[in-house]
């Protein structure tokens, strides 16, 4: 990817104003395999899809727990991830001993970013090549954010990164705005159809794809981040494909037009 001498420094802008080295760690996250996240009212679901380098080894992790009221998923390099992900934990938890309370969703993702944008200013270091989806609950409800390697961030509804996931985007845009209002179980199913739309005609299966949630009860209490079972995964893909399945009835006007024996009439 070596473009011309204005790409070997993090620090060294082109005439055109770009910093190459940054647009580098961008490519790497639109690489990475594809993760989804959707925002209700009082619920955040985190999906991702689980690819391995080859048949004989493991898939790597994309999804991981910060606290019991923030979990991330990331796209691009997963180990510059794993490193930000403990950063994020450790941060939750120097905040929670001295404040005695959780630290809230949008300045976990402001810290994450003001780390990622100092990476962009010194010359011996270079950007993070991974992008997060952070998921969070706190005293304001439920939030995702998204944050980039240059170092922006953003709250979103829905959002989808890595790779293929403007399909996503695609099928989230149809139906963000009922978002809102849906339950926890509408939500799952959106993401794996969402994370369905990324595999490009791979069957969607529980070992292709990780889901997690974190939400608030209804007596206020907070259900913390947990990885949802690839049992129950399975048995809400086998739904799923049940109801595309089901024949759809027909309309009124076809029954009507089915059982008419009436003689068509002049014009």
């Amino acid at each position: 990817m070596f473009r011309n001498q204005y790409d070997t420094d993090v620090t060294m802008w082109s005439p055109a104003g770009r910093l190459f080295q940054v647009e580098y760690a961008m490519e790497a996250v639109k690489q990475g395999s594809a993760c989804v996240g959707l925002c209700s009212q009082n619920h955040v679901v985190l999906a991702s899809v689980n690819k391995a380098a080859s048949e004989l080894s493991s898939h790597q992790r994309k999804v991981f727990r910060v606290a019991d009221h923030a979990g991330v998923a990331l796209a691009g390099l997963t180990a510059d991830g794993r490193v930000l992900s403990r950063f994020l934990r450790n941060e939750c938890i120097n905040h929670s001993l001295v404040y005695e309370a959780p630290l809230p969703v949008s300045r976990l993702a402001l810290r994450l970013a003001d780390k990622a944008q100092v990476c962009t200013q010194r010359s011996w270091k270079r950007p993070y090549g991974v992008g997060f989806l952070v998921a969070g609950l706190d005293e304001t409800g439920a939030h995702l954010y998204y944050n980039c390697p240059s170092g922006n961030y953003f709250e979103y509804q829905a959002f989808a990164i890595g790779s293929r996931s403007q399909v996503a985007k695609t099928f989230l845009e149809r139906r963000f705005k009922g978002y809102k209002d849906y339950t926890p179980e509408q939500l799952i199913k959106d993401a794996l159809s969402a994370i369905k739309e990324t595999l490009q005609g791979e069957k969607l299966t529980s070992s292709n794809c990780t889901v997690a949630i974190i939400g608030q009860k209804a007596d206020g209490t907070i259900e913390p981040f947990e990885l949802i079972d690839a049992k129950k995964i399975q048995e809400t893909i086998d739904s799923m494909e049940a109801a595309e399945a089901a024949p759809t009835e027909p309309s009124s006007m076809q029954e009507e037009g089915r059982g008419s024996d009436a003689a068509p009439m002049d014009i």
